[in-house]
């Protein structure tokens, strides 16, 4: 079945449509992941993109449902150059045709995504429209135009507070689309969590009395996000706060810095981010489209990218404020940032 992508600049690709098909609306994205189409897929990080995979073909490994990050898929739609119809893994439960139509999620192969992240890089990130029909300009601008993913924390986000045990140090993680893979990481160091929705405020949050607050990743921009502000403003006055990616960046504002669009995002595997305080570089995986832009006055880098130096991690001078934009629980093949930033994180509690 023949379906276009239309992007804003008005560039169409041409390719097949699989999965679950409908007319999808979202941000185009690009992933440079050679592996982690199944994290990729249900990153609730990703909640409002249309995200195309750079490496050709995908799906030889199939999908196993015990490799998500959250219960569902999060993407608007998944665009790649090939689709593997025959995985080989002794893992594997599904295809990922199979799990696309079961997920709802459209699907487009057979275009040249080298060609497309080429646009995406030079242009930098824009919407853009899957479809199977000819729609005119007018119905491409109006449906364009009526996208919007500022609600995009408040949908993935967890709905009620709840619960996990340990025995140790007790954290209060605000889910604002976290990863499972950083609540199994607090678990594996035998923390307790009690998890918040993403609004929740200062007085609920400290009624628990946690040792630390940590505040998730998610997905758009953090300048839409003032409530969650005041509420870390508030707590980082009497608790530890640590936070990844969005959270990162929510502190940055918190504390009177600010954030900026990148052109075209960091989201793959492979990016080098270096440690300022022992000289050391970590290969990391990262996914997001806002970067710190004004380093809060009280606060001090302690990692940067060496792609392009964006600030990749801060701490607060006086307080115990700590936090990165990368991922350290993904482990895309080295684990060592997984067991160096959450040892961190518990020792500065």
């Amino acid at each position: 079945m023949i379906a276009k992508l239309i992007l804003e600049n008005g560039v169409v690709f041409e390719g097949r449509a699989f999965g679950h098909i409908h007319e999808s609306v979202g941000e185009v994205v690009f992933n440079t992941g050679m592996t982690g189409y199944e994290e990729v897929l249900t990153d609730p990080s990703y909640y409002g993109q249309i995200v195309t995979m750079t490496y050709p073909l995908v799906g030889n490994y199939g999908i196993n449902l015990e490799d998500m990050e959250s219960s569902s898929a999060k993407v608007k739609a998944f665009i790649v150059r090939e689709k593997c119809d025959n995985p080989n893994n002794f893992r594997y439960e599904m295809k990922l045709d199979g799990y696309l139509r079961q997920s709802g999620i459209m699907g487009l192969e057979g275009i040249d995504t080298r060609a497309l992240t080429k646009i995406l890089r030079n242009h930098g990130t824009m919407k853009g429209i899957i479809t199977l029909r000819d729609i005119t300009q007018s119905e491409i601008n109006e449906k364009l135009g009526a996208f919007c993913n500022k609600e995009a924390v408040r949908t993935v986000s967890v709905e009620q507070p709840y619960v996990i045990e340990g025995d140790k140090k007790h954290i209060a993680v605000l889910d604002c689309g976290i990863k499972a893979n950083i609540l199994r990481s607090f678990q594996k160091r035998g923390c307790k969590m009690t998890v918040f929705p993403a609004f929740s405020s200062a007085e609920e949050i400290l009624a628990v009395n946690p040792d630390a607050l940590f505040l998730s990743n998610g997905p758009g921009d953090p300048a839409d996000l003032p409530e969650i502000v005041a509420m870390i403003k508030a707590v980082a006055e009497r608790k530890p706060v640590i936070g990844i990616c969005l959270g990162h960046q929510l502190l940055a504002w918190a504390f009177g810095g600010s954030t900026a669009k990148l052109k075209f995002g960091h989201r793959g595997c492979n990016h080098p981010v270096k440690d300022l305080e022992t000289g050391r570089v970590y290969i990391t995986s990262q996914n997001h489209g806002y970067y710190v832009d004004t380093l809060p006055q009280d606060m001090e880098v302690t990692h940067i990218s060496m792609n392009d130096g964006t600030v990749e991690g801060m701490k607060h001078k006086t307080l115990p404020v700590f936090s990165v934009q990368y991922h350290p629980e993904a482990c895309p093949g080295p684990r060592d940032m997984q067991d160096v930033i959450f040892d961190r994180f518990i020792e500065m509690i």
